[in-house]
């Protein structure tokens, strides 16, 4: 079996006691162990596959706290690297009602950004490997330049890049410049995750299929494109695949799409897909990975922040298998 390395941020979520206030507002906060890359990573583990993350954090206690959990999760740190230079960065963060989320950054810059290549064993990466990265930290800064690192040697591997934008424009100097850097990087990966939300911005194109189809450029072979609780579709070149959603009583969004992407992950580890054989396996296995990482996104919003709120494997197939996971579409039709 492979293993997913996940390149990028690990933070501290401060979220809200209270919904439905601004963050201005908002008077007190729960720690809560975050950031995309390190959130997918998480779920991969607790998922039952082998799982590393690669960033780097700051001598403090809030890392001490981000290793401490990322471990109790089933992570691999030791590709984790600490320094004196800067903090663990910081996200607080405010919820409306509906679960939704507003963010504040507190990296200027945090520590995850200063990773240097010559910092990254890359030596252990192999065939059956899963490297996944975001746009958070593609700003520039070494970290940049290691993601290129990361990417090129598991690519040079046979592994599977796995790129989810997960845009954050306030973390931008200018939303050109988010635009740009996952246009940049995107050619690079083999499977792209998309939502609804990102589409055309990143693409600049308003008609949906159309916007879809020019993500289809350099090594990319799949798109996911995530429609929230409308489920996803999965485009393997021409072929669409559709999903449902399901619906849940909704606590907090935060880490629903990397907990939808964990599950995607974490299935395609489990089938042994490389670089080479990833087309067939998503047009032959394509209902069940979609099916699990829907049921992995929409249990992780009935519980609050995104590590610590990521359900089981035995809790997602739990809910698929007893029916108490019913698909927003058949709920709607009853």
């Amino acid at each position: 079996m492979g293993m997913l390395y996940s390149i990028g941020e690990v933070l501290i979520d401060f979220i809200p006691q209270q919904k439905g206030k601004a963050l201005k507002d908002v008077v007190t906060f729960e720690r809560m162990p975050g950031g995309a890359p390190a959130n997918v990573s998480a779920a991969v583990a607790r998922y039952g596959q082998a799982a590393s993350m690669i960033t780097k954090v700051g001598e403090d206690a809030f890392a001490d706290f981000l290793i401490e959990q990322l471990e109790e999760a089933g992570v691999r740190t030791d590709m984790i690297v600490r320094t004196k230079q800067a903090n663990t960065g910081l996200a607080f963060v405010s919820l409306r009602e509906d679960g939704e989320r507003d963010f504040s950054f507190y990296r200027k810059p945090s520590a995850d950004l200063l990773l240097e290549e010559t910092e990254l064993d890359a030596s252990s990466f192999g065939r059956g490997d899963i490297l996944h990265f975001c746009s958070v930290d593609l700003v520039e800064s070494p970290m940049k330049q290691t993601h290129r690192k990361a990417i090129n040697s598991m690519k040079e591997q046979g592994g599977i890049i796995s790129f989810d934008p997960n845009v954050r424009l306030p973390l931008w100097d200018s939303a050109e410049a988010c635009r740009s850097a996952i246009l940049e990087f995107l050619p690079s990966a083999h499977i792209v995750k998309i939502s609804d939300e990102e589409l055309e911005f990143i693409t600049g194109i308003h008609d949906e299929q159309e916007a879809i189809q020019s993500l289809f450029q350099g090594s990319v072979q799949a798109v996911v494109f995530t429609k929230g609780a409308n489920g996803a579709d999965l485009y393997v070149g021409k072929e669409k695949y559709g999903s449902n959603g399901f619906t849940v009583k909704v606590e907090d969004t935060t880490g629903a799409g990397d907990a939808f992407i964990g599950g995607f992950l974490y299935k395609l580890l489990e089938l042994g897909a490389t670089s080479e054989n990833l087309i067939q396996f998503l047009h032959d296995e394509h209902a069940d990975i979609l099916r699990f990482a829907n049921a992995s996104g929409a249990l992780t919003t009935t519980k609050r922040g995104a590590i610590s709120a990521l359900p089981s494997r035995d809790e997602v197939e739990k809910g698929l298998r007893d029916g108490s996971l019913v698909p927003c579409e058949s709920r709607n039709k009853s």
